[in-house]
């Protein structure tokens, strides 16, 4: 019986595997942070609605100071005070969930965020998803 099997050099095997693998991992990367990215954003937004803008009244204050040592000592580190205090300007910043875009990351809308004037951000947000 003959053999009709293509022969597929090793180097070739790999390449397709590597592609594979690093497709993947791409999805996972993007996944994940959309997912904190969008997890940020309800973050801020309950923060934001218990302390409103004030952060330096006594009680919001003492909350962010909670929230940091409870999701600290269960989720690690980035739940410091200064952290929660940027997600809530996150919300506040972008006060549309669905104005959020999956293709930026918690880096991009840190940025973002410094830039006061509204129209500005979304130029800016804007030039961002088009540019990768």
């Amino acid at each position: 019986m003959e053999d009709n099997q293509i022969t597929i050099q090793p180097e070739e095997s790999y390449k397709i595997i590597r592609n594979s693998v690093l497709t993947a991992q791409s999805k996972v990367y993007t996944v994940v942070n959309s997912a904190m990215v969008q997890a940020y954003w309800e973050i801020g937004q309950e923060i934001h609605k218990a302390c409103g803008e004030n952060d330096r009244a006594e009680y919001g204050k003492k909350l962010l100071q909670y929230l940091s040592e409870q999701l600290t000592k269960e989720f690690g580190k980035g739940f410091t005070v200064t952290n929660l205090k940027y997600m809530r300007q996150f919300y506040r910043a972008f006060p549309i969930r669905h104005t959020l875009c999956d293709e930026l990351s918690w880096s991009h809308y840190r940025l973002l965020m410094r830039i006061e004037d509204e129209k500005a951000r979304k130029f800016y947000l804007e030039e961002s998803v088009k540019s990768g």
